[in-house]
């Protein structure tokens, strides 16, 4: 008997840094100080194979954002919604702007890395709380 919904090895450990995110978060650094997300096996700045996990800031800085008022096919979000790119020391992150403020949003604003799930797909995505 087949799966109907095989996991796809595009998303493998996905879910494990989704928790971690949830709780806090991390990213990946290498000795020389280079961090990367999505977590990895080499450094893409120095391919170094010596990598350690280092907690993600409390809170990133929106570095570019876009309100976006129609959603990609099969994404979910009703729009309009706000996804931005922030911050956070050695690692950006995107999300969706999720607050009572999400639609102010502005570039340098601070914000809160989370998880939550898109309420039409059900699906696991990254969003920032702005603090």
């Amino acid at each position: 008997m087949s799966d109907d919904k095989p996991d796809a090895p595009a998303n493998a450990g996905y879910d494990e840094w989704a928790d971690a995110l949830a709780e806090g978060g991390y990213y990946v650094e290498c000795a020389n100080g280079h961090g990367s997300l999505p977590p990895r096996r080499v450094c893409p700045e120095c391919g170094s194979r010596e990598l350690s996990a280092a907690p993600l800031p409390e809170t990133g800085e929106v570095a570019t954002f876009s309100e976006v008022h129609v959603a990609p096919s099969g994404f979910g979000e009703e729009p309009p919604y706000v996804t931005a790119i922030a911050e956070f020391g050695a690692v950006r992150l995107t999300g969706i702007v999720r607050g009572p403020s999400d639609r102010d949003i502005e570039v340098g604003a601070p914000v809160r890395a989370d998880v939550a799930d898109n309420e039409a797909t059900g699906d696991r995505l990254v969003v920032f709380r702005p603090v």
